[in-house]
């Protein structure tokens, strides 16, 4: 019976209840027929409208779910067909075997079926071989985000371009700060009278009000030398396509001294960050734009990234010495409050980084202070080798000490003195600016985006010939009990000397009164002469790296050694010297291979061309008419092209003058 129930599509209750219905009929035919006949009946009829209900019932529940089927199946082809998603299909060969007609609307032809699939973008293929899981295309003005399926070969396409504008809108709108600084305002202005100051600030404020109405920039003079600008990053980016050409408006006024420039330091910060925030980037900007010798902008995001515009020209001699005493004050001070003084130069130091040295340790000896110069004998060329043998015959070796000597030694009450660099992987033994309370950087080089953290004191004057300048000068505001003897005023000149190349670059009347100080106190230009005696194998080595030499856009010289063939650094900052005195040359580039295995570039100018901004792109820096840079890993090959393409956008790009 359960059986023929089931053939009907009857439910398993309203089977039992009939089984359990036919049971009592069963057992009320034996007790009364006649009830039991009309029990039958009533059963019977029953019986057929359940089963005709629940046969209804299934036809209806058969009929909706082969219609809800159709449905689905419609449904799934439309949104294949229909649905805005890019739909693409391809081969392992990475052709194209299908596409929906939506992405089909993108195709150049009818469809993109049949074609590579680097036809909707270039690195699509990539992405695929690279098994990510998604990738950022871009069809005409249309964005996408790309869903890849590997296994399947499958890529899915979804539209963001609208996102992307919300995107664009919203960082093109985020407010940026800018501080602008007229740098040689207060030296142009000593010598002039109300009429003619008045005068040039109206011509100043005019053209910064033309510039900022061009641009849409808030502009508010806050002091005699200094201006806020309000922008926002839309402005910013067309700021920076013209490399801020305020820059060169500005140095064009001249004022009555004609020797004397007005230019402009700008330091800018942008970023999701608070305005406060927004503020001090903006000054530690212009600090770094200051610090670097003026006349440029630094650009800073939130994360630490710079940007640096200008800089062509050679920073201004300051003509008061004002700064120098109160920087010499402010040494002594902190000379005498520590326990002892160590004084470290950059590594293979020069004659400026040990003569600027030396005379700090005679400012520390003045002031009844024990202080050491550290050094590595290991790592000097010639013309210091020889310095530093005339210096054991004194008394001054006893304050000569090596890094492991200095590390043992080093307190939490010493005062570090860096000279001739301000970057931790320049100098000699990184780890004691850690060990110590207090650190004073004494430089004459621009400040790089590398810069030692949180200095006690910073004395650094990119107008300086050499820091052996700054020092001397800082020299003679110390006591009168200090004494400098032969060799330790000639090592002070022989530092000048060096990197001033005989007093003919970066040669300033200041430079020339140090000089005359120096040789007041004994300094022996002779013995000068003898520390930088060349020997002849050194000068045919560097003979032969000259002949290498190509001339690019008529006054560049490149010169690059053969690979394997080594040059110490002397030699190659010596070569990079010659060329540029040869005729025509207006800055040169020489690429060699260093004994410790780096590649190293030695760049000269003689100002017109920024060797500074191009040695920064390699990891380098200097000044912009003497800059270097030492690279790991790199080919003469690699790094000579590396070298032509950057100087090739310098130069086309418009960033030289």
């Amino acid at each position: 019976m359960q059986k023929i129930f089931r053939s009907l599509k009857i439910s398993h209750h309203i089977i039992y209840t009939y089984i359990l219905a036919f049971l009592l009929l069963g057992f009320t035919w034996f007790l009364q027929w006649i009830l039991g006949l009309i029990m039958t009946v009533l059963l019977g009829l029953a019986l057929y409208y359940t089963i005709r209900s629940e046969q209804q019932l299934t036809d209806q529940r058969e009929e909706y779910i082969t219609t809800l089927s159709h449905r689905v199946k419609k449904v799934g082809e439309e949104a294949l067909l229909e649905m805005p998603i890019g739909i693409v299909l391809y081969s392992e060969q990475y052709q194209i075997e299908w596409t929906n007609p939506y992405l089909n609307r993108f195709a150049d032809g009818e469809t993109f079926v049949g074609n590579a699939l680097d036809t909707l973008h270039e690195g699509l293929v990539a992405a695929i071989r690279e098994d990510k899981d998604h990738a950022i295309i871009h069809i005409d003005s249309y964005n996408f985000h790309v869903t890849i399926k590997k296994e399947e070969r499958l890529l899915y396409l979804f539209d963001r371009t609208q996102q992307a504008e919300i995107q664009n809108l919203y960082h093109n709108e985020q407010t940026v700060l800018g501080v602008i600084f007229l740098d040689t305002y207060e030296e142009i202005t000593q010598t002039m009278d109300d009429t003619a100051k008045s005068k040039m600030n109206s011509q100043v404020t005019s053209i910064l009000n033309d510039w900022s109405n061009q641009y849409g920039i808030y502009l508010k003079r806050t002091s005699q030398e200094r201006f806020l600008a309000i922008m926002n990053q839309q402005i910013l980016a067309q700021l920076e396509k013209t490399k801020f050409d305020i820059l060169d408006e500005v140095r064009e006024l001249l004022s009555d001294n004609k020797n004397v420039p007005l230019t402009l330091s700008i330091g800018v910060a942008l970023g999701g960050v608070s305005l406060p925030t927004l503020g001090e980037l903006a000054q530690s900007s212009l600090d770094l734009a200051l610090g670097r010798g003026g006349d440029q902008v630094v650009v800073k995001d939130d994360t630490g990234k710079v940007r640096f515009y200008g800089g062509k020209t050679n920073p201004m001699e300051k003509r008061t010495r004002v700064r120098a005493r109160v920087i010499s004050h402010a040494l002594k001070e902190l000379v005498k409050e520590s326990d002892q003084v160590f004084i470290m130069g950059h590594k293979a130091p020069d004659m400026d980084s040990i003569g600027s040295a030396i005379g700090i340790l005679k400012i520390a000896i003045a002031n009844e202070v024990e202080a050491y110069i550290v050094i590595d004998e290991a790592d000097l060329d010639t013309g210091v080798a020889r310095l530093i043998a005339e210096i054991r015959k004194t008394d001054l070796w006893e304050h000569f000490i090596s890094a492991e000597e200095s590390l043992e030694m080093v307190t939490k009450s010493t005062l570090l003195v860096v000279v001739d660099t301000h970057k931790p992987s320049l100098i000699i033994e990184e780890r004691l600016l850690s060990k110590t309370g207090h650190v004073v950087v004494i430089d004459h080089h621009r400040r790089a985006e590398e810069f030692i953290d949180h200095p006690t004191l910073v004395y650094m004057e990119p107008y300086a010939s050499s820091t052996a300048e700054l020092v001397t000068e800082l020299l003679e505001y110390q006591p009168r009990t200090l004494k400098l003897t032969m060799i330790e005023s000639t090592a002070l000149l022989a530092g000048i000397i060096v990197d001033t190349k005989s007093f003919t670059l970066r040669t300033g009347s200041r430079t020339f009164d140090a000089a005359s100080y120096l040789r007041s106190k004994g300094a022996d230009t002779v013995l000068v002469q003898r520390f930088l005696e060349e020997d002849l194998e050194i000068y045919i080595k560097r003979s032969r790296l000259i002949e290498s030499t190509e001339i690019l856009y008529g006054h560049i010289a490149v010169a690059r050694a053969k690979p394997g063939q080594t040059f110490g650094p002397v030699v190659i900052a010596q070569a990079a010297d010659t060329l540029l005195t040869m005729s025509g040359v207006v800055a040169s580039f020489v690429i060699c291979e260093r004994p410790d295995g780096r590649i190293g570039i030695s760049a000269r100018s003689l100002g017109d061309v920024n060797v500074q901004l191009i040695m920064e792109q390699m990891n380098g820096g200097g000044h912009l008419t003497n800059a270097a840079t030492q690279l790991e890993g790199a080919t003469i090959g690699a790094t000579y092209e590396q070298l032509i393409d950057i100087i090739a956008q310098s130069i086309e790009g418009g960033e030289q003058e």
